[in-house]
């Protein structure tokens, strides 16, 4: 189905085929005319299947046909919210290209900034805010936000927000904005959690699900090399070399981790930026846009970054580490063969990783192929070392890109990211580090 089927109109027909599209995706068939139709929509689609599209290009309709008027009164109609300020900034720059044909004002607000540029843009006027849940409360405590008049609510990886522990913030939002609104929530996952969250917001929701949970994309050829740990630096870089690799996202489990072997790549002449919660937003956006660019070679991420992060033709996937939640490799390999491109994911995997490897097959459903490298075979002789899911494991509370549960300010936003030695924020639970 192409887009001009879906009854747009012709100023985002003239954006879409801007950005060189032309066919909808299948989440994008499903969910625009519902959406259209005013309808509150729970929706799930695995990653890079277009679902920023399928609720932005009609929420821009419905304000084009209400507000047609080009001198309307700018206040805030929209509200999407999103976990991470990486994904706040990814879809802002989907509202901006999809709505320069239109006159409607947008801002992105989040956490690790300075909230004086944004105080004064949301007071001169916007019709939609993108934003992370904790800087949001802090604009309404500060009285620069009137969110009283919100006509539609988007939830956008909405499984993600609650892993991070945003649900409280959530909330607090909801009892804000009008009760007669639309609300929207996207997710790559239908969980209980997710069930029970659609079931306090959403009226009569309309439910589309484009593909199986937890599966991944064909497009995506997966392959592992078994390694020994102390060898996956050498061969990480042997691969990058030797098949002159020029774009490479590379996943660690610790922020640590990322920075270290952000410094050896360094060592071992590719040029390697390192992104996670612990770096300020400039040091973030300088990394992404110099790995987008090319002048970065290789981004180091932790987990921080497997939703929010969309990088055009990104053929390559690396897991130097595995992930300790199977779900999240899914959405780690997402980040390539987006849009219809193909892309390759490739999993380092020593003996200590072999149960997380057999809890991603069981996920995926499927047997992921293994291959030796010659030269970097696994030693027989090492025994396997228990993951520590208090040391390794992934966070059950909120990344350090805005306020903690309860109020608490994270590193990010107070008195500066704290260094990898030092103690991290921990989650409401206090269980597991932030990534």
């Amino acid at each position: 189905m192409y887009f001009k089927d879906l009854d747009l109109s012709s100023e985002l027909l003239r954006a879409i085929e801007k950005k060189g599209y032309s066919e909808a995706t299948p989440i994008q068939q499903k969910a625009i005319p519902l959406v259209l139709q005013g309808k509150d929509l729970l929706a799930g689609a695995q990653t890079g299947t277009g679902k920023t599209a399928g609720f932005t290009l009609p929420l821009l309709q419905q304000l084009q046909r209400k507000y047609p008027n080009t001198k309307h009164k700018s206040y805030p109609k929209v509200l999407i919210l999103t976990p991470t300020r990486e994904l706040a900034a990814q879809v802002h720059e989907s509202v901006r290209d999809y709505s320069s044909y239109l006159n409607f004002r947008s801002a992105v607000v989040f956490g690790g900034v300075s909230i004086n540029p944004q105080k004064q843009k949301l007071i001169r006027g916007v019709d939609i805010i993108i934003a992370t849940p904790g800087r949001l409360l802090d604009h309404v405590q500060q009285r620069s936000v009137d969110l009283s008049r919100i006509e539609t609510l988007v939830l956008d990886e909405a499984d993600r927000m609650l892993q991070m522990g945003f649900i409280h913030d959530i909330r607090r939002v909801v009892k804000i904005i009008p009760k007669q609104r639309q609300t929207l929530l996207f997710s790559a996952t239908f969980s209980s959690e997710i069930k029970r969250l659609a079931a306090d917001f959403l009226n009569d929701p309309s439910e589309i699900q484009v593909t199986p949970e937890n599966t991944t994309t064909e497009r995506v050829s997966q392959v592992v090399y078994p390694v020994d740990k102390r060898r996956k630096r050498e061969l990480l870089s042997q691969q990058i070399g030797e098949n002159n690799w020029q774009q490479v996202l590379v996943f660690t489990r610790t922020k640590h981790g990322a920075n270290r072997l952000a410094t050896q790549l360094e060592t071992d002449g590719i040029s390697a930026a390192a992104i996670h919660g612990n770096k300020s937003q400039g040091a973030r956006t300088k990394a992404l846009a110099d790995f987008k660019s090319g002048a970065v070679r290789v981004l180091v991420a932790t987990d921080i970054a497997a939703r929010g992060i969309d990088i055009h033709k990104l053929p390559h996937v690396v897991n130097y580490e595995l992930p300790n939640s199977a779900e999240d490799y899914v959405h780690r390999i997402g980040r390539t063969a987006r849009a219809g491109q193909t892309g390759g994911a490739i999993s380092l995997v020593c003996v200590d990783e072999l149960k997380l490897l057999s809890d991603i097959e069981k996920l995926i459903g499927t047997k992921i192929e293994q291959v030796k490298l010659p030269g970097y075979d696994v030693d027989p002789t090492i025994k396997p070392e228990p993951i520590q899911n208090g040391r390794t494991g992934r966070s059950n509370g909120r990344q350090a890109n805005d306020r903690q549960p309860g109020g608490k300010r994270s590193s990010a936003q107070g008195r500066g990211a704290k260094s990898a030695g030092q103690k991290q924020g921990r989650s409401r639970n206090g269980r597991g580090r932030a990534a």
